[in-house]
C-alpha cells in the first residue's frame, strides 16, 4: 500500500519523472486487508489494485529482492545487479514474526502475504482443526475467517487477556467473550512449550491437535536489509524519519509500516502499523519529493479489525491518557470508550458504532475538550459533548 500510494501519489501532484516500483513478490501490488477475509475464504482470487500502472508511466520491477543501499551512490543492490535512484522510498513494511523452533515444521503457518492466504486457503476448505498462536488482531481476524469455514479453533495467548499489547486489560476485556460467542476457544496463560506435526504442545504439558497452526504474535519493521546503509534505525529497528518523512540520509524517505515519525500531537515518535498510514504518508513524501512544503505529517492514527461479527474502529493513541469514559454497556454489541487528556479527546475505540468513531477522530483532529457527563451517555452524539 504504502510504496503503490507514493508512485500514484506523485503522478496526482504532477511529478513528470521516471517513477519505478520495486518489489520482492511476484504478484501485481495488492491490498492485503482482504487476505484475512476475502482471499482467505475463497470469496476472492485476488486483492490486486485496480491501477493502471503503464497509463501511469509506473514501471513495476516485481519479484526482484534488495539487499542493501548505498547512499553516497545513491545506488540499491539486488541480486541481479545495482539500480540507480535519484529519490529513494522506503516502503518495506513489517514482517511477521515466528515462532521460535517452528522453522521446517510442517502446517505451521503466517498470514501477511498474498502466497500465505493461498497456502491457507485447504486448511479453511477441509475444515481442519487449528490452532492459532495469538490474540491479537490478526488472530482474531483469522480466527473469525476459520470459524465461519467451519473449522474448530483454539486461540493460544501467553497474556492474560486479548489484544494485551495493544489495549488497557479493562477495555479488552469485554472482547474474551467474543471468541466463546463465535465458537472458538481461546486459551490465555498459555504458552506454547513447541509444535510438532499435528500437535502444539503447551508448558503446561496440554497437547493441542493442530492440523494447520497459524502464527500471529507481531510484527516488526522488515528494515534488515539496510544494515551497514548507515540510514538511521530506532529502538524497534524501525527508520527513523522526520515530520516530513526524510530520513537520516539525504534523498531517501521512508513511509508506512517501516517507519517511525515524530508526532507533535502525542508528543512522542509514533510507530504505525495499519493500512490508514500507509495510505496517508505517500501524500507527504509525493509533496516533498516534488518540492512543495505540507504540512508536518501528524495524522491521528486509525484502524479497523473485522472479528466475531463486530466491526472494531480506533482512531488516536491513548498511552498519555488520563481518564477513560465508556460509552454504552461493553457486554452489549454496540459500544464506545473515549480517552481524554486533561480534557481533551486524544483515542476512542468503537465497536458497532461509526459515528462515534468518525466524529470522535475529528474532534481529536481538533484537539476538542469534552464534557465527561455528555460523553458517558450514548445517546448524545459525540460532538454534542465537546465544549
Amino acid at each position: 500500500m504504502a510504496g503503490v500510494q507514493t508512485a500514484v501519489a506523485l503522478r496526482e501532484q504532477g511529478f513528470a519523472g521516471p517513477v519505478t516500483l520495486v518489489g520482492a513478490e511476484p504478484h501485481q501490488p495488492y491490498d492485503r486487508p482482504p487476505l484475512s477475509k476475502a482471499v482467505l475464504l475463497g470469496k476472492a482470487e485476488g486483492s490486486a489494485f485496480d491501477i493502471d500502472f503503464e497509463a501511469l508511466g509506473i514501471e513495476l520491477v516485481l519479484g526482484r529482492a534488495v539487499t542493501g543501499v548505498r547512499p553516497a551512490d545513491h545506488e540499491l543492490d539486488t541480486a541481479d545487479g545495482p539500480l540507480a535512484y535519484d529519490v529513494l522510498v522506503l516502503a518495506t513494511g513489517a514482517e511477521p514474526i515466528r515462532l521460535p523452533g517452528t522453522e521446517g515444521v510442517p502446517g505451521v503457518h503466517l498470514l501477511r502475504t498474498l502466497d500465505d492466504a493461498e497456502r491457507l486457503r485447504p486448511v479453511l476448505a477441509e475444515q481442519q482443526d487449528v490452532v492459532v498462536v495469538g490474540a491479537g488482531w490478526i488472530g482474531a481476524e483469522f480466527a473469525t475467517a476459520a470459524r465461519e469455514a467451519g473449522c474448530s479453533v483454539t486461540v493460544v495467548e501467553a497474556a492474560a487477556r486479548p489484544l494485551a499489547g495493544a489495549l488497557p486489560e479493562e477495555v479488552a476485556a469485554p472482547m474474551t467473550g467474543w471468541y466463546a460467542d463465535s465458537g472458538a476457544v481461546l486459551r490465555t496463560h498459555a504458552r506454547v512449550e513447541r509444535v510438532e506435526p499435528g500437535t502444539v504442545v503447551l508448558s503446561d504439558g496440554t497437547r493441542l491437535p493442530a492440523g494447520a497452526v497459524v502464527v500471529g504474535i507481531g510484527a516488526r519493521p522488515a528494515t534488515a536489509w539496510l544494515t551497514g546503509s548507515g540510514i538511521e534505525l530506532g529502538s524497534h529497528r524501525e527508520v527513523v524519519a522526520d515530520d516530513g518523512l526524510r530520513t537520516s540520509a539525504p534523498d531517501v524517505y521512508a513511509v508506512g509500516d517501516c517507519s517511525s515519525f515524530p508526532s507533535g500531537r502525542y508528543g512522542e515518535r509514533l510507530l504505525v502499523h495499519h493500512w490508514d498510514n500507509a495510505l496517508q504518508g505517500p501524500r507527504t513524501v509525493a509533496a516533498n519529493i516534488i518540492g512543495e512544503t505540507p504540512a508536518a505529517y501528524d495524522p491521528v492514527p486509525y484502524f479497523w479489525s473485522e472479528q466475531f461479527g463486530r466491526f472494531v474502529q480506533y482512531a488516536g493513541h491513548h498511552a498519555s491518557a488520563d481518564e477513560l469514559v465508556w460509552r454504552g454497556d461493553p457486554t452489549g454489541v454496540a459500544w464506545s470508550v473515549c480517552w481524554l487528556r486533561e480534557g481533551a479527546l486524544v483515542a476512542v475505540l468503537a465497536v458497532g458504532r461509526p459515528r462515534d468513531l468518525a466524529q470522535g477522530r475529528r474532534l481529536i483532529e481538533w484537539g476538542a475538550r469534552l464534557d465527561p457527563t455528555l460523553t458517558a451517555d450514548p445517546s448524545v452524539p459525540l460532538k454534542k459533548a465537546a465544549l
